[in-house]
């Protein structure tokens, strides 16, 4: 079995388990109150989610492996120019991986060209499963180079690549989900991991929300570089951006469209 196939079958299994389990949880315990209809989101969602997948398997996992194989092959990589013990070494991969997927994230914020495409994903007038792989293709197309940069220059084997983007996938489904999970539960994940009330934090209309809570796996990234933020009650949150309130502008034509428009920029202060 070839390293795609086994990431399709394990991999696939993994995040569909993900999805599953938490589209069943927020059903039975919702964090937060609903705006919209499901059914009418779903339908946008779905569409963005089945453009956002093929890209991910057509072009963004290929290039990965490529770019993964080739390193091992040549030899480059941070993590194979120091001596260390082979499991350690895929440790510090993995970590390393998921810190500067968070400086990817923060980029997606801060950039121009990058937040065009990155504020579909925060456009959703409702956060929940559904919302978690609502990406514009065209941002996952800017990430290829970012992610190929990422394993070539830390040496990243080809197995671990894919076990990271299973994991990721997975994570993005759990903090995206509206779960009431117990508040002692969640607190005590939430010192190793991304939870469904930080990330929920981040999709907040007020600017000052939005630009903080990052990380994607573990929460320690946030606290390392000081942009954790909490204390505000799920149940309080507005979701979505400020300048598109509008469910009609909202639709899968429009936010295709949305990077290449004259971008709007009315951020609720905070």
């Amino acid at each position: 079995m070839s390293l795609a196939t086994a990431f399709d079958v394990w991999g696939g299994m993994a995040i569909v388990a993900a999805v599953v389990a938490c589209f069943v949880a927020e059903r039975r315990r919702p964090l937060r109150q609903r705006t919209q209809p499901l059914a009418e989101r779903l339908r946008t969602n779905a569409a963005m989610v089945a453009l956002a997948a093929l890209t991910l398997r057509l072009a963004m996992v290929p290039v990965a492996l490529a770019v993964a194989v080739a390193g091992e092959r040549t030899g480059v990589g941070l993590l194979r120019w120091v001596p260390l013990p082979s499991a350690v070494a895929a440790v510090l991969a993995f970590l390393l991986l998921d810190w500067t997927v968070y400086v990817w994230h923060r980029l997606n914020h801060r950039a121009p060209l990058l937040w065009r495409f990155h504020l579909v994903h925060h456009t959703d007038l409702d956060l929940d499963i559904s919302t978690a792989f609502r990406f514009h293709a065209g941002e996952l197309l800017l990430s290829i180079a970012w992610r190929g940069a990422q394993i070539l220059l830390l040496g990243v084997e080809p197995g671990l690549v894919l076990v990271y983007e299973a994991a990721m996938e997975a994570a993005t489904a759990f903090h995206h989900s509206n779960w009431r999970l117990p508040t002692a539960l969640e607190r005590g994940l939430n010192v190793v991991l991304v939870t469904p009330r930080m990330h929920g934090l981040h999709h907040s209309v007020l600017a000052a929300e939005t630009n903080s809570n990052w990380s994607v796996i573990f929460s320690w990234w946030d606290r390392l570089h000081r942009t954790l933020r909490g204390g505000v009650p799920n149940e309080a949150l507005t979701i979505g951006l400020p300048a598109y309130r509008d469910p009609r502008g909202l639709g899968v034509w429009r936010l295709l469209a949305l990077p290449f428009e004259r971008q709007r920029n009315a951020w609720v202060s905070g």
